[in-house]
């Protein structure tokens, strides 16, 4: 993979998300429960939301050569700790399932309103492709940052999309 063909796709897959959401619309949508078990859209944005700061946070550390500062928790008080110092999981840590949803996320984000989540989402995208144009070919490999900022990305923005499809669709069936 290189920069020439993974910035592209990654701008892709977020404008489809994007189209999503504003196909979605109403704030009233966005905010009821039931997207994903007892989750909201907004509570879904949320978890995207912490996954891009993790991933922005680590590209910040390969760009100012600070790598050392950062390995997967593989104790459970180190996954805590890393929690409460960051505000974010450790989504790279093995006790960490990429396929689950944080509560604790869901909970950090519950006063917050849903715009404020939005901007801050689209903060840490920015950010993270700005990093990603700063860095070179070789940190990206060395760093497997490809890998890692699909897993934090767009393969989470592919996640959310399916529940609320899946979501849409059986209130479709309501209806009728």
């Amino acid at each position: 993979m290189n920069k020439l063909i993974f910035l592209p796709r990654l701008q892709r897959e977020r404008d489809k998300f994007e189209q999503l959401l504003n196909q979605t619309g109403f704030l009233r949508q966005m905010t009821m429960s039931g997207v994903f078990v007892n989750l909201s859209i907004k509570d879904l944005l949320a978890d995207i939301l912490s996954r891009e700061q993790f991933i922005a946070d680590r590209l910040s550390e390969v760009l100012h050569g600070e790598t050392q500062n950062y390995a997967p928790c593989t104790s459970y008080t180190a996954f805590e700790n890393f929690q409460k110092l960051n505000g974010y999981p450790d989504y790279e840590s093995p006790l960490c399932s990429a396929e689950k949803f944080d509560h604790m996320v869901t909970q950090k984000y519950k006063n917050i309103s849903l715009d404020d989540i939005v901007e801050q989402e689209l903060a840490a995208h920015a950010s993270i492709v700005a990093a990603l144009e700063r860095l070179t070919q070789n940190q990206c490999l060395d760093h497997d940052l490809f890998h890692r900022v699909a897993e934090h990305t767009y393969k989470s923005y592919r996640r959310v999309s399916a529940e609320i499809h899946r979501w849409q669709k059986s209130i479709e069936t309501e209806i009728k």
